[in-house]
């Protein structure tokens, strides 16, 4: 699956080449940090004339709650503006880094998080929530820094996976007329990560598919985009001058996935956070969301001053049509917190 050679992407000589091998127009594809503007989706540019809404979706990513750089209350805060919606929301979609970090972190450090998160959802939160795992909620992996060996009991995934719930880190469920596949975007390499799914993710991921009615309409979620054009933003280039991102960026394996997303027209969106930055990518009848962040950068400010603390509203009607909002929440960075 994995192999040492750069993609195709990534050895792309300028960002024109590369939106062109994506498919997309230069100069229409990032939604930027216009953070409250709605990105109205579908099939069409048109909406359609009647249709009925049958889930409101809360998308939140990326929140790193810790209780450095008051990102608890920033997560309270976020969590009572999600609340507080005057057309209530039914689902919240967690896309993961959920704390801070535990992939280089010690056992305790990542319980203090863990411990934080409990105490602030189950004191802040009635709504019903679904999660993904993020690369920052596996404990250890980076063992230098983690002072783990690999052989303490829930290391890796599980330790993340039963603090959020979970019996494992893919699965699906349905709602509301609709089908939902969590994906797991996180797979070791060396000390830390790249983007894919693996062979018997990818197997599951079809055979889940299969057995979806073709007119019930899915959402996929992720925590790594798999497609996506932030990665091309990045503000350094190599010293050749080519694009060159890491394997963490966006998915390694988005053309198998294309693949078999091609198969069932019914797939309709893909949400997933990881890049702190809002995008859009309609691409052969699927479209990618990029939902910012909650935490924006790092609980720091603005995120490259584009991406200011946020979470996503999405609006999923019975014909499978959807819309999808940027919502700020009014959080200031505090820099002495």
């Amino acid at each position: 699956m994995m192999t040492n050679k750069p993609s195709l992407i990534s050895r792309l000589t300028s960002r024109r080449e590369a939106l062109k091998f994506l498919g997309l127009s230069v100069g229409a594809v990032v939604a930027g940090g216009a953070a409250t503007r709605a990105q109205t989706v579908g099939n069409s540019e048109s909406k359609p004339v009647s249709r009925k809404r049958v889930l409101r979706i809360a998308h939140l990513t990326d929140i790193h709650v810790q209780p450095e750089r008051d990102a608890a209350n920033g997560l309270i805060a976020v969590l009572k503006h999600v609340h507080d919606q005057p057309d209530k929301v039914d689902l919240i979609l967690n896309t993961g880094d959920s704390i801070m970090d535990s992939m280089s972190q010690t056992d305790a450090r990542t319980q203090l998080q863990w411990d934080l998160w409990h105490k602030i959802c189950n004191e802040h939160c009635t709504i019903p929530m679904r999660s993904a795992l993020g690369n920052h909620d596996i404990w250890g992996w980076t063992k230098s820094k983690s002072q783990t060996t690999g052989e303490e009991p829930k290391w890796g995934k599980e330790r993340g996976l039963e603090a959020l719930g979970l019996k494992r880190a893919y699965y699906s469920f349905d709602q509301n007329g609709w089908h939902f596949v969590v994906l797991d975007s996180v797979m070791p390499y060396r000390d830390k990560y790249k983007a894919h799914l693996g062979k018997r993710q990818l197997e599951w991921l079809e055979k889940d598919l299969a057995k979806v009615d073709p007119k019930t309409p899915v959402l996929v979620m992720s925590h790594i985009p798999i497609l996506s054009v932030t990665p091309l933003l990045a503000p350094d280039v190599s010293a050749t001058g080519d694009f060159e991102f890491g394997g963490g960026a966006i998915h390694l394996d988005g053309q198998a996935i294309k693949n078999i997303f091609k198969k069932y027209p019914n797939v309709k969106v893909a949400i997933s956070g990881h890049q702190h930055l809002v995008d859009r990518v309609d691409y052969m009848g699927v479209s990618y969301l990029c939902n910012g962040a909650v935490s924006g950068g790092w609980w720091k400010g603005k995120n490259l001053e584009e991406c200011d603390a946020g979470y996503g509203l999405i609006d999923l009607y019975e014909d499978g049509s959807f819309e999808n909002q940027y919502i700020t929440y009014g959080w200031e960075y505090k820099p002495n917190a």
